[in-house]
């Protein structure tokens, strides 16, 4: 099987819902200009067979910049060897360094190909372990605790029985709102914290050690991830897991760093930051021969597969935004969320049904890169 094209497309993207994080960062429109809109990129790899695979990229404009440089590289080569084609990504990365977020989109597409070729699921390719995963509610940043507490027992209410705080980054707001939250909802429900990288060591300190009292399973990307040496006392002065390497770059190479550091005590996985399935399976196995968790970041069809092919995950991730939002989340298709649990697609692919005919009328960019260019 060889690769013949592929093609991207630009297109405008639906806004969805407005949401904050914590102070500091941008919120789900906080990146766009004034008067711009908000686009999204779809990728397309087609092979000789007739086999294809798209995937949808919400950073559309980078996306469509590399797939116009760089993909020419890897016409005729065989997307079934998903290990060489990581590699090659790779060494057009040494000279270009890829948007991290950009890096794994290449495997993905690959993968996609493999696994409609074999007809089975992502996941069952890669391993397989359990299709039925516990989902935890993973909030935005509300601006009270009574739409935190209004919020959360609907979850609860739904089935959630696992929950996430992104807060504002007060540490001392953010440890009342981390009190209540155990008030809430009792104490045999899981509970964690991602602080987002807003402290520093003192902050991050302090605030690990009012959690850990109140028996949080892991306290999320307190600091920056850039000193491994800060993460190494954080690690040695608490006793709650401390969750980490999540935006850090260099994949399996960068988590084997931060593991002989002694600088976390759980691992980020996701298929966006970690160079897709194959870099994220170098990561959660090299974790699981440390006895190490590798926790799966963030939603979509290729975290969910992530979700449902290795033993030391726990939970797939939901973002919680609104009323309305959250009273939906059991109509989402393959990824819907029934009485806290999400069963996970077991059909080939990766998730995204497209007409290539309907995105040439659409798009407000294409570009199709069919030979190799040398």
């Amino acid at each position: 099987m060889r690769i013949e094209r592929f093609a991207c497309w630009l297109l405008e993207a639906p806004a969805g819902p407005k949401f904050a994080w914590r102070k500091g960062l941008a919120g789900s429109h906080g990146g766009l200009a004034k008067g711009r809109g908000q686009v999204q990129a779809v990728i397309g790899l087609e092979t000789d067979t007739g086999l294809r695979a798209t995937i949808e990229v919400g950073n559309g404009a980078a996306a469509f910049d590399i797939v116009s440089r760089r993909y020419h590289h890897f016409i005729g080569e065989d997307p079934l060897l998903t290990e060489r084609m990581w590699h090659l990504i790779w060494e057009v990365d040494r000279i270009e360094e890829f948007q991290i977020s950009l890096l794994g989109l290449l495997d993905q597409l690959c993968w996609g190909i493999k696994s409609q070729a074999a007809n089975l699921p992502i996941y069952q390719l890669l391993g397989g372990n359990e299709r039925r995963i516990p989902a935890y509610a993973s909030t935005v940043t509300w601006s009270t605790l009574d739409e935190y507490e209004r919020h959360i027992k609907l979850c609860r209410d739904l089935g959630f029985r696992a929950f996430k705080l992104h807060a504002w980054g007060d540490v001392k707001r953010d440890i009342e709102l981390s009190t209540k939250l155990r008030e809430w909802v009792g104490p045999d429900v899981s509970l964690m914290f991602d602080g987002s990288a807003g402290w520093d060591y003192v902050d991050a300190l302090e605030f690990g050690r009012a959690i850990q009292d109140l028996g949080y399973l892991w306290y999320e990307e307190p600091m920056r991830e850039f000193h491994l040496g800060s993460y190494a006392r954080l690690c040695e002065k608490l006793s709650i897991p401390v969750l980490a390497a999540e935006t850090s770059d260099g994949v399996h190479w960068n988590a084997a760093s931060w593991i002989e550091a002694g600088a976390l005590t759980m691992a980020r996985i996701s298929a966006h930051y970690k160079g897709g399935f194959t870099g994220s399976m170098k990561i959660a196995q090299l974790c699981d021969s440390f006895g190490i968790r590798a926790q799966v970041h963030g939603m979509g069809h290729a975290n969910a597969q992530l979700c449902a092919a290795i033993r030391n995950n726990d939970f797939y991730e939901q973002i919680v935004i609104n009323e309305e939002q959250i009273r939906g989340l059991d109509k989402l298709g393959p990824l819907s969320i029934q009485d806290g649990y999400l069963e996970v697609s077991d059909k080939p692919g990766l998730g995204f049904e497209h007409d290539w005919d309907d995105l040439d009328r659409v798009a407000l960019k294409r570009v199709e890169i069919g030979e190799r260019q040398d």
